[in-house]
């Protein structure tokens, strides 16, 4: 988990200043598998459009936001306007990315993470369970220069910043993530 926490941290902060521009917009097609226990599901198709990449500004405000805590970063990502793209699956309206970034990964691929907020349904807002404490979808996907790849989704993410240690800490509700399988560029 620490691991996975330096590799976002160093995502967000890298994307200060190696990011690509705004005008390289992408669209990803993936088919996610779910390998919780929590709720199972038949792999389901899903489309990740970036329509632009988060803007240094962006980047700053995100890496601030989560230096003072969740309560912040789930406000400043609901802010961002215009959004960086969507999350659309079939038969569902579409979801608001906050944050979208691209950067050149140690083998000569790309990193891309994407984080936005959670949908919650009226029924989980209304009794307040235990998963209203995990606002946060983090996307990671791994692709060579063709688009070409795999990545994961972490569903229910609680996010914290340790000041102390200066690290973002990832706690995910379910006990696996959302794993994202064939994953392919769309021109």
């Amino acid at each position: 988990m620490l691991n996975r926490c330096a590799s976002v941290v160093a995502v967000l902060t890298l994307g200060l200043v190696a990011g690509a521009s705004a005008q390289d917009a992408e669209h990803y097609q993936a088919l996610a598998v779910n390998m919780s226990n929590v709720e199972l599901g038949a792999p389901t198709p899903v489309d990740i459009v970036i329509e632009r990449w988060s803007t240094d500004t962006e980047k700053a405000r995100i890496v601030e936001a989560f230096q003072k805590g969740q309560e912040e970063l789930l406000s400043t990502i609901q802010k961002i306007r215009p959004r960086v793209g969507y999350i659309a699956r079939p038969g569902h309206t579409s979801w608001d990315l906050g944050y979208a970034n691209k950067v050149r990964g140690e083998d000569g691929g790309w990193q891309i993470v994407v984080l936005t907020d959670r949908r919650m349904g009226f029924r989980e807002l209304a009794e307040q369970p235990r998963s209203v404490d995990y606002p946060f979808t983090l996307i990671e996907m791994h692709v060579d220069d063709e688009g070409s790849g795999e990545g994961r989704a972490s569903v229910a993410t609680k996010i914290t910043w340790d000041a102390e240690n200066r690290t973002l800490e990832l706690e995910n509700y379910t006990s696996d993530p959302v794993r994202l399988q064939n994953v392919k560029r769309v021109d």
